[in-house]
């Protein structure tokens, strides 16, 4: 992206509209980058899903979020307070994040934005004028939904630098090699390719951090599998970073992907990298480049792939170091928040 904006950032006034989840990716990434917009200087007034922790975290960076309801077609009250509220602070810009913000998104004098992280229906997107996809393929997608071309941009996700100090799971035994994975507990993160995998390696400790509707189905396997004492499910972390710099290899055998935020966080603690071949991890990973490459569903190469990692000192390093080089070039703080401020600076209005 070329666009130089010609006025400082503090002329432009951004709306962010987050109504998704507690956790998850995208809402991580909507975080980081409007404390990062902020740290510039953008006038940047977060609108959340009621959230208290979310709140909390937003105003010691020294935001003042706005919280609504955001439920279900009934909710009328979050529609008018929202468009009472842009009213009065009046944006350039309001990116609506993912579909039930982007429902609630009134028209108006602002340029409304919808940022998808996944192939979602755009019939959401009804009063938005731009779209942005945080992948090429999301991108190329909405494209071929005939959504016009020029109103179409992509703009990439940035992660935190991950810290240095890694700190080793303290359950974990003395010595050990572990393998880390993160995510929600859903079918598309394929969890259970991964405890087949593991079942292959007869000594592997593998952390798997998260939560969520296929925790039993995952513990049943586990106790199928006789992997006790070796597969271990703490639930969400608050800090992961110091998990993953601890980490011998950090895996994402997802069987959908669209991004994959935690491969990017792999990349900026310089560990290696394996992943199933699913959307987003072939954007982010060039085969035994900077990361290795797995066939979806397939717990055999996905087992081979991390022994060959953890037998192997000096690929396990060429990996790391070509997968730090991906996040400084593409997926760092500093060129991931120029390019979103430069776009939107394009819809500055003196």
């Amino acid at each position: 992206m070329t666009f130089e904006p010609r006025y400082p950032l503090s002329s432009l006034r951004v709306v962010h509209v987050m109504a998704g989840a507690e956790t998850g990716g995208a809402e991580l990434f909507f975080e980081r980058l409007v404390v990062a917009q902020h740290n510039v200087g953008v006038n940047v007034f977060p609108i959340i899903r009621k959230n208290e922790k979310r709140s909390a975290r937003l105003q010691e960076k020294g935001l003042n979020p706005l919280e609504l309801n955001f439920g279900g077609y009934l909710d009328m009250r979050t529609g008018i307070c929202l468009k009472d509220s842009l009213k009065k602070f009046q944006p350039h810009v309001v990116v609506a994040w993912m579909n039930r913000a982007a429902r609630f998104i009134p028209r108006g004098e602002w340029k409304t934005v919808g940022r998808l992280g996944g192939f979602y229906s755009l019939n959401y997107y009804k009063n938005c004028l731009h779209l942005v996809g945080n992948t090429h393929g999301i991108v190329e997608w909405i494209k071929q939904q005939n959504w016009p071309a020029e109103n179409v941009h992509y703009l990439p996700n940035f992660v935190d630098s991950v810290t240095s100090h890694g700190e080793r799971p303290p359950f974990l035994p003395l010595g050990v090699p572990f393998v880390l994975a993160l995510g929600r507990f859903h079918t598309n993160k394929a969890f259970d390719v991964l405890l087949r995998a593991v079942a292959l390696c007869s000594t592997l400790h593998v952390v798997i951090a998260g939560d969520g509707p296929e925790r039993s189905t995952l513990e049943a396997m586990v106790e199928q599998l006789k992997l006790q004492g070796r597969v271990h499910m703490p639930g969400w972390i608050e800090q992961p970073g110091r998990w993953i710099a601890a980490c011998d290899v950090l895996v994402c055998p997802s069987r959908h992907e669209p991004l994959g935020n935690v491969i990017i966080e792999g990349f900026a603690a310089k560990k290696p990298v394996v992943a199933a071949a699913s959307e987003g991890p072939v954007e982010l990973i060039v085969h035994n480049v900077n990361g290795l490459l797995a066939p979806l569903e397939n717990a055999e190469a996905l087992a081979i792939a991390i022994q060959d990692v953890l037998g192997d000192k000096t690929l396990s390093e060429r990996l790391a170091s070509a997968g730090y080089r991906t996040y400084q070039t593409q997926f760092a703080i500093a060129p991931v928040v120029t390019l979103w401020n430069n776009f939107l600076m394009q819809f500055f209005k003196e």
